[in-house]
This record gives structure tokens, sequence and C-alpha cells, in this order.
């Protein structure tokens, strides 16, 4: 299994890539999942990534 994304490998992000999702307004969740959306890259929370992959979250999508 990776673990790329926690631990020691988490250090090169500021605040170990803890913020807020744009998408889902969580606050203090990892926010290091990079989703391109008409050519400007966001970045994402995983439990937001997983649902854009499924095809949800479209009006959230619009609205950035």
């Amino acid at each position: 299994m990776s673990k790329a994304h926690r631990g020691v490998g988490m250090s090169e992000y500021e605040f170990s890539g803890r913020g807020t999702c744009p998408l889902c307004k969580r606050s203090g969740i990892k926010v290091i999942y990079e989703q391109e959306f008409d050519g400007k890259k966001v970045k994402t929370c995983k439990q937001c990534k997983a649902a854009l992959s499924h095809g949800k979250f479209k009006e959230a999508v619009a609205a950035l």
C-alpha cells in the first residue's frame, strides 16, 4: 500500500497539506489532490476527488 499522502512525505506541503476544500468547504482536512477544471488546477480533498471521478459535484465545479 502506498503511503505517499501521510507521514514524513507530507512535510513538503504547507501545514502538512491541511486546509479547506474549495468544493465541500470542510476545514482541517488534507487538501493535496490536484484536479484540473477548465485549465486551472484546484487542490481538493480525497472524498471530493473520488466524487469527481464518479461524475458528482458538477454544480460545485461550475461555481469555480
